[in-house]
């Protein structure tokens, strides 16, 4: 097996430097390096791009994430503070529905229906009364912070004045512009306005609180099924995700691989040694990323998943029993994969009866005439001495071609 492997390494880095059998000088080389670089990294590009063509969950399900904050808040103004989001753009309206609506147009796929209904909810509370409501409380509320700064540097002087009072100094010596005896008349004032200001504004905020739109949206944020329905959808696209891409992805690179290899095989077939050779690295940058994304599919994909619910079920706690399960997995599908490549793609008896019929090499399947015992390319030895009648016939082939004797058994 291991010397299978290694012959399959010298013969891969021996096709990947070589046209027609001879050695690439080191600037072709360099040149193909430099071309095999730059189209890997636009496979990437494109696999990135494709990836992202289907809508994400988050974006099939764009109100989820605030949704789902919203009802893990615990703080006594939730209410207020998702209608305040709402608004806090003054000067451009959001229109979230028509937003939603771009994402479909944008990518593939739909936006969740009680999405679009959650969006058109939240637009209507965007209003010109709303909205100067909440300009008055953001005033408000910035002077309400201007009193409480004005405050406690009303408190930190006032700290000194005292002192300045026991140590016996004249006022006209003081450093501070607000004496002890105004100190107190100032922080009472300031926490007079300060406590108007914020009734003023828990008023107000009980006023945007009962509009007909907020109490519509805040009633539609509190409907359970809604919401249930909402998460079941998010997290079952969340669970397919990774499967899609895949899928996406797949699609962009089989085609690629597909005519990367009909190219090699009718430039090999033909003798166009450069074009064989571009064709054989294009190949070889194709079925890089495709095996990345096989190995990151398996990490996070359907098969993950299910693995993941089998050893949950059957032993609990004990999920770093995954990662054992994936140590023995890969390497037997890496088997199977080889197996299939030896046995099917790269099946030398199957390509010694292709090249035969086609009058070519066994070796390099380049053109030869009907007699030739070696190639006169690559040097090769086309025929094998039949152990039973002693004429040559054809290597790899599973009978003689002069008694019909099996091969199976002889050495190749």
């Amino acid at each position: 097996m291991l010397a299978r492997i290694r012959r399959l390494f010298r013969q891969f880095f021996s096709k990947s430097r070589t046209i027609n059998n001879e050695p690439l000088n080191q600037v072709s080389l360099i040149v193909i390096i430099l071309i095999d670089i730059f189209i890997l990294i636009n496979v990437f590009a494109g696999l990135d791009n494709i990836s992202r063509w289907h809508m994400s969950p988050s974006q099939a399900y764009p109100c989820y994430s605030e949704w789902n904050n919203y009802r893990t808040q615990t703080t006594k103004d939730k209410d207020y503070e998702i209608i305040r989001v709402s608004l806090s753009n003054l000067n451009n309206p959001p229109l979230f529905k028509q937003n939603y609506q771009q994402i479909e147009e944008e990518h593939l796929g739909k936006v969740a229906e009680i999405c679009l209904s959650y969006a058109d909810s939240k637009d209507k509370i965007y209003n010109s009364v709303n909205q100067q409501t909440l300009k008055i409380i953001n005033e408000k509320q910035a002077k309400i912070s201007t009193l409480e700064q004005s405050n406690r540097n009303i408190r930190a002087q006032y700290d000194s004045t005292i002192l300045e009072k026991i140590a016996g100094q004249p006022r006209q010596q003081s450093i501070n512009i607000v004496g002890a005896e105004k100190a107190k008349q100032e922080l009472d004032k300031n926490t007079r306005n300060i406590s108007t200001f914020a009734q003023e504004i828990s008023n107000l905020k009980n006023q945007l609180l009962a509009k007909p739109e907020s109490v519509n949206f805040i009633a539609f944020l509190k409907d359970e099924v809604k919401f249930r329905a909402v998460e079941k959808g998010y997290k079952q696209a969340l669970f397919w995700y990774p499967s899609i891409q895949f899928g996406f992805q797949s699609i962009f690179l089989l085609p690629l691989i597909i005519v990367a290899l009909l190219i090699h095989k009718f430039a090999g077939a033909r003798g166009y040694g450069l074009i064989s050779l571009i064709s054989w690295h294009l190949l070889v940058i194709f079925f890089i990323p495709l095996i990345l994304k096989i190995f990151e599919f398996l990490q996070i994909g359907v098969i993950f998943k299910f693995l993941f619910d089998i050893i949950s079920a059957l032993f609990g706690g004990l999920l770093f029993l995954v990662s054992y399960v994936y140590i023995l997995l890969i390497p037997l599908i890496g088997f199977v994969i080889i197996k299939f490549l030896q046995k099917i793609v790269f099946n030398t008896k199957i390509q010694a009866a292709n090249r035969v019929q086609k009058s070519c090499c066994l070796k390099c399947a380049k053109k030869i005439r009907h007699h030739d015992i070696h190639c006169p390319h690559c040097g090769y030895n086309q025929y094998i001495e039949c152990p039973n009648c002693h004429n040559f016939t054809y290597k790899h082939l599973p009978y003689c071609k002069e008694c019909g004797y099996s091969q199976e058994s002889s050495p190749l």
